[in-house]
């Protein structure tokens, strides 16, 4: 049986300590809790644009080589643009990696069981589109190695976590802004 762990511990957990690590935080609760672990200039977080923070990590990776990139979002953001794994095995940037936190449903509009309580299982996708580091991981002593391998390897990580709702802390959410400051703070016009 696999074991859930606690989400915002996770995100916490892959955030220690992150440097220059540019994060692409997708909808709804990936975007509440890498806030509330690491609000920085170096977060974008994506507002109502569900399915493309793998797309939105993707176009950063290769836009910024020299920078490490991380996308982390949820299970039914991540279904919702399954096509972008495809793309970026294809594309093989070598400095992006995406931690999906599966807690088996679609938080943002009611907790709907999403496709992975049904049986999807988006390591052996993301394999199947040609990812060649894929891993999950399931306990939390697990977590100081994941974040390690995120911030050096193009690698795709399904860490599933309990639907357990903490409070929820609300970033900006003025895309201009996030926009502006995320570009100032990369040195971009």
């Amino acid at each position: 049986m696999t074991s859930e762990l606690d989400r915002r511990a996770v995100v916490a957990a892959l955030l220690k300590e992150p440097g220059e690590l540019l994060v692409v935080a997708g909808l709804g609760t990936a975007t509440y809790d890498v806030g509330a672990v690491a609000e920085r200039s170096l977060n974008f977080y994506l507002w109502g644009a569900m399915g493309g923070a793998a797309m939105v990590g993707l176009g950063l990776a290769l836009a910024q080589p020299d920078r490490r990139v991380l996308v982390i979002t949820g299970d039914g953001e991540m279904l919702m643009g399954l096509g972008a794994l495809a793309t970026i095995a294809a594309q093989r940037p070598q400095n992006l990696a995406i931690a999906v936190l599966d807690n088996a449903s679609y938080g943002e509009t009611g907790g709907q069981q999403s496709h992975t309580a049904l049986g999807v299982d988006l390591a052996a996708v993301a394999t199947g589109c040609g990812w060649t580091h894929v891993c999950r991981v399931r306990e939390a002593a697990e977590l100081d190695t994941l974040r390690r391998r995120l911030r050096e390897e193009p690698l795709f990580a399904v860490i599933p976590v309990s639907r357990s709702e903490p409070s929820r802390h609300l970033p900006p959410r003025d895309g201009a802004f996030l926009s502006s400051r995320f570009r100032a703070t990369l040195g971009v016009a």
